[in-house]
């Protein structure tokens, strides 16, 4: 570099398919450019327990990835676990906004039923409609019969408690039972980001929706 110049020199830090890993693994949520390159530095020194595995795991996933045709959940099988569970209260049926509000509700391990996912939820803004989501085949779900209650698990924002308001208009004329979670979550909180204690707790106070 010449002398009083204060530009850098641009060195690769590693081979181009190392780099691509990290760029992969940094747009990852939760995870930046410093976590991605700790967590691939990790990789590489245990290639032989954590690598191999790692691969044959994602692997697995990639070839048998799919989307449950009856709840929306996503699995390894069509339909998912949580569906072809016979343990499952098929009376009981959970709605949430996305898979991972199913999943963090199911780390419960405290609603015995079963769940149904929107794809998303109400928004005039973003321009999302009721056809944009999974509430007709939820309606279809209903008509058929055995479901009892019916669990409007969305977040507590604007936008959720509106799409909890709008499913409870269409599927009033049911003989079932409507309730929703309590809210005793923090407004603006979503499901996947609170500890299991609040989940419980708000499981356990579900009232009536009015």
């Amino acid at each position: 570099m010449p002398e009083g110049s204060a530009t850098p020199y641009l060195f690769l830090m590693a081979s181009p398919e190392i780099e691509a890993l990290t760029q992969a693994l940094a747009r990852l949520p939760g995870l930046g450019p410093r976590s991605a390159r700790r967590a691939v530095l990790h990789l590489l020194k245990k290639r032989q327990t954590a690598l191999g595995p790692l691969l044959i795991a994602l692997s697995a996933v990639e070839e048998n990835l799919a989307t449950c045709s009856i709840c929306g959940n996503i699995d390894t099988t069509n339909p998912c676990g949580v569906c072809a569970d016979p343990r499952r209260d098929s009376r009981a049926l959970c709605v949430v906004e996305e898979v991972a509000d199913l999943w963090a509700l199911d780390r419960s391990r405290l609603f015995p039923g079963r769940f149904h996912v929107l794809g998303g939820r109400l928004s005039a803004l973003e321009g999302i409609r009721p056809e944009d989501l999974a509430i007709d085949s939820l309606v279809r779900r209903i008509e058929i019969g055995g479901v009892d209650e019916v669990v409007l698990a969305m977040n507590a924002t604007l936008e959720g408690q509106t799409t909890a308001h709008y499913i409870a208009e269409r599927i009033e004329r049911f003989p079932i039972r409507i309730t929703q979670l309590a809210h005793g979550l923090p407004v603006g909180g979503e499901l996947d980001y609170l500890d299991e204690g609040t989940l419980a707790q708000a499981l356990r106070a579900r009232r009536p929706v009015a």
